[in-house]
């Protein structure tokens, strides 16, 4: 009996990860396979690529048009669609939060060429290069 015993932990220990590693895989591709069946003209997404776009047309079984900007529409694989997105609506609120607050003007340092100071002006010497080999 404790022979087998050994054995049979290391098949569970194995097969556990194994096993809800592969349901969870089955179920983000239930829900990817559902959304990319549920699109429709109008919805708002992003592509794998970090695209953001509006449905055009949805009517095609393996490609989607997506809007990118007004009248420019492209065409994608269904599969390229990773997700729909919320369009961003602005309400009162938020638009009277964005007053516009004017930029300060920097502020101008005055110098004075007139300044005298009692150290005298010095100029940098440049020293005569050096003779290598003569001796």
């Amino acid at each position: 009996m404790q022979s087998l015993l050994l054995p049979l932990l290391l098949v569970l220990v194995l097969a556990v990860p194994l096993v809800m590693s592969t349901r969870k895989q089955k179920k983000q591709q239930a829900v990817q396979q559902e959304l990319q069946s549920s699109l429709a003209p109008g919805d708002r997404v992003m592509t794998t690529s970090g695209l953001y776009g509006t449905v055009a047309d949805a009517s095609g079984d393996n490609t989607i048009d997506i809007e990118i900007a007004p009248g420019v529409v492209t065409t994608w694989l269904r599969l390229a669609v990773r997700e729909k997105v919320e369009p961003v609506v602005e309400t009162e609120e938020d638009a009277a939060d964005e007053v516009e607050i004017p930029a300060e003007e920097p502020a101008v340092i005055e110098s004075s060429s007139s300044v005298k100071t009692d150290e005298p002006q010095t100029t940098a010497q440049v020293a005569p290069p050096l003779e290598h080999g003569k001796k």
